[in-house]
């Protein structure tokens, strides 16, 4: 794939400049549109790759270094403020790239409707596909008032495109009583916690290749209160690193993943984007071999 975009100085720590040599591949998608409550998750991307720099190169749970491994920030994705439609356009379109290059997707968000045109791409590529999907709520919506590109309706989509028994839902709080009752009956919901079912549930999706989507806001807002739809009765990060490294030591095949729904601007500690710019560390080591 050619990037004939322009893309700024600002990348992810120890980010290469070589795209052929990379195996995986960093972009922002920042948009925040569609969101319910709080905008602002659009300079979620920019900010996780700010903070990235008071992290250590070294992983102490999984040891290995980012050194060990060569990967390529792309920078934000250049989206038409507004237009929702056209950019998951180029958000499908710029995926469908990558993956054709043989690199792994991973997509800063954002709010979570960025993830649709992804799921698309990566099951076109991989038709026995699995989602992991860890969140607070269930996104399983089939419209928010009236409309369907919401970014209430991402996992619904993606349940209707490649059946609701190959997705796979962690740490679900909250949601609507038909978003419930949908997610019993359609889908492999877990709701309220996350490593625990987690580490069950991975020696059935062994050797399969599983897309993994965190919405920030899985944490109680205690631990990260940086997001548009704060929901409490989280997890922790400690949990949540927890499931990420589960995942990292299983048969799994995580071929992409993203972390959406960081809005640094609800967070003056700065705690919020730290905590993802190290999840996104982890899984970096974790997932790119």
């Amino acid at each position: 794939m050619k990037l004939d975009q322009k893309y700024s100085g600002n990348v992810f720590i120890l980010s290469s400049d070589d795209y052929a040599a990379s195996k995986a591949v960093i972009y922002g998608m920042p948009m925040d549109y569609t969101v319910s409550f709080r905008p602002g998750s659009r300079f979620g991307p920019a900010r996780i790759r700010e903070v990235s720099i008071g992290l250590e190169e070294y992983s102490p749970y999984l040891d290995r270094s980012l050194e060990d491994i060569e990967y390529f920030d792309a920078g934000d994705l250049l989206l038409p403020f507004g237009n929702a439609g056209r950019s998951l356009e180029i958000i499908g379109e710029f995926v469908r790239g990558i993956l054709a290059d043989g690199k792994m997707p991973v997509g800063l968000g954002g709010e979570h409707l960025v993830s649709w045109p992804v799921f698309q791409e990566v099951y076109a590529k991989y038709p026995d596909l699995a989602i992991i999907h860890i969140d607070a709520h269930a996104d399983l919506r089939e419209q928010y008032e009236g409309e369907p590109l919401s970014h209430s309706t991402p996992v619904r989509k993606a349940a209707e495109l490649m059946g609701g028994k190959n997705i796979y839902q962690f740490g679900i709080r909250s949601g609507s009583r038909e978003e419930w009752a949908y997610a019993r009956e359609n889908i492999n919901f877990y709701p309220f916690e996350v490593a625990a079912p987690l580490k069950k549930v991975l020696p059935e999706l062994a050797g399969r290749p599983v897309y993994l989507t965190i919405d920030i806001d899985v944490l109680d807002p205690s631990c990260a209160p940086g997001t548009g739809t704060a929901e409490a009765g989280g997890i922790t990060s400690k949990e949540l690193l927890e499931a990420v490294h589960a995942i990292a030591g299983s048969d799994v095949n995580i071929v992409g993943f993203d972390l959406v729904e960081v809005a640094p601007a609800y967070d003056p500690t700065e705690q919020t984007q730290i905590v993802a710019s190290k999840l996104i560390r982890e899984m970096l080591l974790g997932f790119v071999k």
